[in-house]
């Protein structure tokens, strides 16, 4: 079988997202019409900021799709009483699934005992109250050696998910414009590579269409962050997915420039 052939079916897709609900300017009727997506699509997870917990819970009451908020985004910047303050609450309220970022400058610095102690406290508030968590690296500005370490630190305190991304780590190019590259498949190749069996690997950043999520899915990834979710599983669709298996060949996404 081509390596770009996958046999999947349309629910193994969607469980493969989280919806992304995180942009700053979002109102409440723009949020509560992202619920309705996720809950119409049946995905894994509605990704939320953390005041909006509880609207997300009433709204996914009675379904399989978790609410899943964000801590200390989209800098990581707060300290790490705050964090596991915010972790819990936000665990307390409803969340299931907690993204939280490292603080990214203590990584770049080389302070891994301030980031194991911290990414460490965190899991075990989170796992304290029955949710789970994943770790946003935020890779656009770290190197390799950098994701390396935190996959190593994230496999021994048996965290959940390592993520890519916020899809808001905007770094200053050449130019003087500001981008991101996100999820690369270089990335996503070493953090699998370097990550536990247990611990599993969310995309998030530029997956954005059916060809995407099924070449990381491809690469061992789990999850996905996405906005892109109508867009991807009406594709799917279209391409003759359905509840049944169906061998798909998926055209391989370019490694972007920037990549390692």
């Amino acid at each position: 079988m081509s390596s770009n052939t996958f046999t999947v079916t349309l629910s193994q897709i969607a469980k493969m997202i989280d919806h992304s609900l995180l942009h700053p300017t979002m109102t409440d009727a723009e949020f509560l019409a992202g619920i309705k997506i996720a809950k119409e699509h049946k995905v894994a997870t509605a990704c939320v900021k953390p005041y909006l917990i509880p609207l997300a819970k009433n709204e996914l009451a009675g379904t399989d799709v978790l609410v899943c908020p964000v801590i200390g985004f989209p800098h990581g910047n707060s300290t790490t009483e705050i964090k596991v303050l915010e972790a819990k609450a936000a665990a307390e309220a409803g969340g299931k699934e907690i993204d939280m970022v490292v603080n990214i400058g203590k990584v770049l610095g080389g302070d891994w005992e301030y980031v194991t102690r911290e990414i460490d406290e965190i899991n075990r508030v989170v796992m304290r109250h029955g949710a789970i968590l994943k770790v946003i690296f935020e890779n656009d500005y770290l190197k390799p050696e950098h994701i390396i370490r935190l996959c190593e630190i994230c496999t021994d305190l048996g965290v959940a998910f390592v993520k890519t991304s916020t899809g808001y780590g905007f770094v200053k190019q050449a130019d003087g414009s500001y981008n991101y590259l996100g999820a690369t498949v270089s990335d996503l190749k070493l953090m699998r590579q370097h990550s536990g069996s247990k611990v599993q690997v969310k995309a998030a950043g530029g997956v954005r269409t059916l060809d995407d999520l099924l070449h990381v899915m491809s690469l061992g990834v789990t999850r996905i962050g996405a906005t892109a979710t109508v867009a991807i599983l009406d594709e799917a669709k279209k391409r003759g997915i359905s509840d049944k298996p169906t061998t798909i060949t998926f055209k391989p996404m370019q490694e972007k420039a920037g990549g390692y």
